[in-house]
């Protein structure tokens, strides 16, 4: 089924303040520390953080058009969380998926110590019968599956999530967006960050639905 765009005037938010601008702060003091110190000693080639600022004004555009056909949120590859925690800030009911324990550690104790409810899984975000679709196309090299799916520990499934947030590496692109056509329910939202001031929000619709 395709995947329509949906165009986010994200540009025209305001930056955060609060508790989003104390997250974002603190998040990125720690990441900074934890690539320093994992340099030097067990690097992390996949993990670069996104824009989180460009994001949560993403989110807040993403909220202010009521574009989510409701509240169940999910980042993949999820880093120290900082996305889903932004997003929980917005309101939504929030999850994480993240393979390298090292980091969902550290996402843990960020969303502890800022007091957001956060469900975070750690292994993989391809589902079970996604294996297909990676193998299919195999040169997407930087998405490690070779964990178990996240699902089950978290209790639910991909089409259960109504926005599901990505950073996909370069040529990853379209990796993420096959899963997500794949398992995504009808009308569930896809946003994505690409680096360079460009995200892009899409929509999965099914056979007769309007864009």
């Amino acid at each position: 089924m395709p995947l329509i765009p949906i165009e986010l005037d994200w540009i025209s938010q305001p930056p955060p303040g609060g508790a989003a601008a104390a997250l974002i702060r603190d998040a990125q003091e720690r990441i900074e520390r934890f690539i320093r110190d994992h340099n030097a000693s067990a690097p992390i080639p996949s993990f670069v953080a996104s824009d989180f600022l460009m994001v949560n004004q993403a989110l807040g555009a993403l909220n202010d058009g009521a574009f989510a056909p409701g509240p169940v949120f999910c980042e993949w590859g999820a880093g120290f969380a900082v996305v889903a925690g932004l997003a929980a800030l917005h309101g939504f009911d929030t999850h994480a998926i993240e393979i390298n324990r090292d980091l969902v550690t550290n996402a843990e104790r960020l969303m502890r110590d800022h007091a957001l409810r956060v469900t975070i899984a750690q292994g993989s975000l391809v589902p079970e019968d996604g294996d297909a679709i990676v193998d299919e196309m195999a040169s997407q090299a930087w998405l490690q599956t070779n964990e178990h799916a996240a699902y089950d520990e978290l209790g639910l499934d991909v089409a259960d999530f109504d926005v599901i947030f990505a950073y996909p590496w370069p040529g990853e692109e379209g990796l993420i967006e096959a899963l997500f056509d794949a398992f995504a329910a009808d009308g569930a939202l896809l946003l994505t960050y690409h680096g360079m001031n460009e995200m892009k929000l899409q929509r999965k619709i099914g056979t007769g639905d309007d864009a």
